[in-house]
């Protein structure tokens, strides 16, 4: 019997484009390959361990011959390529239709709503890089007081502002009003506070980040264990991703090493349920930024303590190792990459060596999960508990 399962989710390591990639302007794009194909000393032997060689189409990393866990791949059923729409059809929902975009900016009647309701006016209003703005617009901003407003490829409203010029309970404020207003016909997935401090040049994002997030439309896999008495701890901005729906506790991190380190905390205790870890590194820090080498370190890094989680699992944990999307920090623009992601998964109960193939869903994930923990399951998804235990 598993009584706990870990969803440990790379954020954004990707392995190669879905069969529609080219419907959202995704040509040849591969976030793994990408990164292995950048050295010839790319080391992830822990990663290679479990399998992630062995995954049709990764033919740009090396095959364990005898890997520890089992191992495959899954398409995105949704019409998306962002965290959210990731994560939600992780825990068992379908989303037809895409989290609205603005390429060019949000329209006045947006902005101007938000000037009027938080009685600051609004620099920028474009898609951008987050550090880009800060450099560009920082010193403006602590000049007259005006939030940084801008967004990306992703469905976020983002709002940059100093910690000593914009207190972070009035930027918090300011976040949940744009929340309140992004709804509807105007609907964003998540709204970003993004504080930072420092002095023009040496401008730094802080920790103090917070996501407001719509809540998901359905119950997920979350919601059912948590309802049926299981505990579901979320590590990195998990909570942020569900609205807080389906967590009994959770913590945000500093970083990818905090991520583990939390995660690591969390496997210390005795407790029954689901451990729900996100790095977010990888997307934010390097992803977006198209820096290969960057991602490259940070991929071996997080590799690296691998062995140290393994010791800690029990003969009743699961762990499974996956992503959310792509991001091709070798690809034109700043935007996500459709593609297919990893799913990895290592246990005593685990069976060595087996090809769960390509899922149609990452829904299948929810589905297992519910199998596993005995729990109701969503509407989505098809259960691989028999292929792997």
């Amino acid at each position: 019997m598993i009584n706990r399962i870990i969803l440990f989710v790379l954020d954004s390591v990707g392995i190669g484009g879905l069969p529609d990639a080219e419907q959202f302007g995704d040509f040849g794009v591969n976030t793994l390959g990408s990164i292995a194909k950048s050295a010839d000393d790319f080391k992830i032997p822990n990663l290679k361990k479990m399998g992630i060689g062995n995954i049709e189409g990764v033919d740009y990393i090396e095959a364990d011959p005898l890997p520890i866990g089992a191992y495959g791949r899954s398409l995105e059923a949704s019409n998306g390529k962002d965290t959210t729409t990731g994560h939600w059809e992780i825990a068992g929902l379908y989303i037809e239709h895409p989290f609205k975009t603005y390429p060019d900016g949000f329209p006045e009647h947006i902005i101007k709503g938000f000037e009027d309701k938080t009685g600051r006016k609004v620099i920028f209003n474009k898609p951008a890089s987050g550090t880009v703005v800060l450099d560009e617009y920082g010193e403006e901003h602590m000049n007259t007081g005006n939030p940084i407003v801008y967004t990306s490829a992703d469905s976020v409203f983002q709002i940059a502002a100093h910690e000593e010029i914009i207190p972070l309970d009035e930027l918090y404020n300011m976040c949940q009003i744009a929340r309140d207003m992004l709804r509807g016909d105007d609907q964003v997935a998540r709204v970003i506070a993004r504080p930072f401090v420092g002095t023009p040049g040496n401008f730094q994002r802080t920790s103090n980040r917070r996501d407001y997030s719509l809540k998901p439309f359905d119950k997920t896999v979350l919601d059912f264990a948590k309802e049926s008495g299981l505990e579901v701890k979320a590590v990195g901005k998990i909570v942020d991703i569900y609205d807080g729906e389906g967590i009994t506790e959770d913590v945000h991190t500093k970083d990818n090493m905090d991520g583990v380190d939390q995660t690591i905390r969390f496997m210390k205790e005795d407790f029954k349920g689901i451990l729900f870890t996100n790095l977010v590194d990888f997307d934010a820090k390097f992803g977006h930024r198209r820096d290969v080498n960057g991602y490259r370190q940070a991929l071996e890094e997080v590799d690296a303590r691998f062995p140290e989680m393994m010791s800690l699992m029990k003969e009743d944990d699961l762990l499974i190792v996956l992503a959310d999307h792509g991001n091709d920090p070798a690809y034109k623009g700043s935007d996500h990459t459709r593609e297919y992601i990893p799913i990895l998964i290592y246990g005593d109960q685990v069976k060595k060596g087996v090809d769960i193939g390509t899922r149609k869903t990452f829904a299948d994930i929810a589905a297992t999960i519910s199998d596993i923990l005995e729990i109701p399951a969503t509407p989505y998804g098809t259960s691989f508990i028999n292929e792997i235990l």
